[in-house]
C-alpha cells in the first residue's frame, strides 16, 4: 500500500511540475534529493556496522544473557506472561539495548526476531498478544541514551553541534516510554474485563 503512496505522490509532484512549467525544477529536486539520499545513506552506514557489530559480540559473549538477569524484574512485571527463560526475552533485550543506544535500524532485525519468539507462545495467532503489544511500545517509544543514527545523521549534514539534542531526546523518550506502559497496561486490563 506504501508503494502506491509514493507512487501516487511521485506523479503528482511530476503533474504540478508539468502544469506549471517547471518539470526541469522538478526533476532537478529528484536528482538532487537522490543525491543527498545517498550520501545520507553512506553515512549511517558505518554507524549502524558498529553497532551492529557490537550487538552481535554482546550477544555471542553471553553480555545479553548477563543484561537480561539484570533486568529480569522488569521483564517480569512488563511481560508477566512469558516464561522465565523463553527466548523471547533475550530477544527483546537485544531489541531495547539496540534502541537505548539510538540504533532505530540496527534494532529492527531485532525487534522481528523477538515478535517471531513472541508469535510462538501466542495461542491465537490472528490476535496479538498483551506482551506483543507491549514490546510494540517498548520498541516505538524506546528510551535512547545515545541517539546515534540522529547524531549521525546531523553530522553528515553539517550540524556544528550534531549531540546538542540529547537531552531533549532523553526528556521526550523517557515521557512516551512511560505514558505507553501505563496505557498498555491499563488496556490489558481494561480488554481482561471484556472478555
Amino acid at each position: 500500500m506504501l508503494n502506491y503512496i509514493w507512487i501516487g505522490l511521485l506523479m503528482i509532484g511530476f503533474a504540478f511540475g508539468i502544469v506549471n512549467g517547471r518539470l526541469d525544477a522538478v526533476t532537478k529536486a529528484a536528482m538532487d534529493s537522490a543525491q543527498t539520499a545517498v550520501n545520507v545513506c553512506i553515512g549511517l552506514l558505518g554507524v549502524m556496522c558498529l553497532w551492529t557489530g557490537l550487538m552481535k559480540i554482546a550477544e555471542k559473549s553471553g553480555l545479553i544473557r548477563i543484561i537480561g538477569r539484570a533486568v529480569r524484574p522488569v521483564l517480569g512485571f512488563l511481560f508477566p506472561e512469558i516464561p522465565k527463560d523463553h527466548p523471547a526475552l533475550g530477544a527483546i533485550v537485544m531489541n531495547l539495548v539496540a534502541n537505548f543506544l539510538g540504533l532505530g535500524n540496527a534494532a529492527t532485525p531485532l525487534g522481528l526476531k523477538a515478535m517471531k519468539e513472541l508469535q510462538s507462545i501466542n495461542r491465537d495467532k490472528r490476535t496479538a498478544t498483551n506482551a506483543m503489544c507491549m514490546f510494540l511500545v517498548l520498541n516505538t517509544a524506546a528510551i535512547q541514551l545515545v541517539p546515534a543514527s540522529i547524531i549521525a545523521l546531523r553530522t553528515s549534514e553539517g550540524s556544528k553541534k550534531p549531540a546538542e539534542i540529547i537531552v531533549c531526546i532523553w526528556i521526550a523518550s523517557v515521557c512516551a516510554t512511560i505514558m505507553g506502559i501505563i496505557a498498555s497496561k491499563l488496556l490489558s486490563l481494561v480488554w481482561k474485563k471484556d472478555n
